[in-house]
């Protein structure tokens, strides 16, 4: 549409007008340039910018939170699976070893990615600084946490190969290590739960999990490098645990922890 002045010199163009003005000559239209009816309405809206290397590293605070968050809720499942091997330990002690075995896997990764979180901030890295501290309580349980998982798993592994007619004063340490780490990483994962709900589609949150589920890989940065942790540490936590296998024997013989109990009282 274009205007005149009384003159019959043009006054005013449309923006269609301008935009046809200003394009380069032989240029295509944006007809000819616009992208398919099956592209995502993110790439059709120009938000489209994929990146290799940010599928891997990408994501940000919010995508530590991500990884935290989902190891977390693999945590809460392995955890109620040795609370039940507890229950009936004489049965299930071989459910016992390999849960525990498994479990080591996800627990570095949980480590790992809320010791980042501590590095980043305390190193004043802006991102999250911005995003704040961790919570008061994460902060105050953090040194018990850390310590008590390691003392927990190193007595684990003594234990495992020293076998049980040796387990004396070893086998006090790792169950007093382990109710200790059972009671401060639940503490742990209560703090995490307004990350770990909308994961199973509860909370007000829900709906931004489930929209971000639907977005491309280039607009949810880090997708990719998650994955790969997670199955990397669950994958490394089941190798450990299949080859250990044949250590069990000496716990796993009939009678065996029956015996050792009689004979302790």
């Amino acid at each position: 549409m274009k205007g005149f002045s009384s003159t019959g010199h043009r006054r005013f163009s449309s923006p269609i007008d301008t935009y046809a003005m200003r394009a380069a000559p032989g240029a295509a239209s944006p007809s000819e340039t616009a992208l398919p009816s099956t592209a995502h309405p993110a790439q059709r809206r120009g938000r489209w910018s994929p990146s290799r290397p940010a599928a891997f590293t990408g994501g940000g605070t919010n995508g530590n939170a991500q990884l935290t968050a989902v190891t977390g809720l693999i945590l809460i499942v392995l955890l109620a699976v040795i609370g039940v091997t507890i229950l009936r330990i004489g049965q299930l002690i071989w459910l016992h070893l390999f849960i525990g075995f498994l479990v080591i896997g996800p627990v570095a990764l949980k480590m790992g990615s809320t010791g980042y979180r501590f590095a980043r901030y305390y190193t004043r890295d802006h991102a999250y600084r911005r995003k704040g501290p961790p919570e008061t309580l994460m902060r105050l349980i953090a040194p018990v946490l850390v310590l008590s998982t390691i003392v927990v798993f190193v007595s684990g592994v003594i234990l495992l190969f020293q076998g049980p007619h040796d387990r004396g004063q070893m086998l006090l340490i790792h169950k007093a290590s382990f109710f200790v780490w059972v009671a401060f990483t639940a503490l742990h994962l209560l703090g995490h739960l307004p990350d770990i709900l909308p994961l199973l589609g509860w909370g007000s949150r829900a709906g931004e999990v489930r929209r971000a589920r639907l977005e491309p890989p280039g607009l949810n940065a880090g997708r990719a490098g998650r994955r790969i942790a997670l199955a990397g540490a669950l994958v490394g936590g089941l190798v450990l645990a299949i080859v250990l296998i044949p250590d069990f024997a000496a716990w796993t013989q009939h009678g065996v922890l029956a015996h050792h109990h009689r004979g302790n009282g």
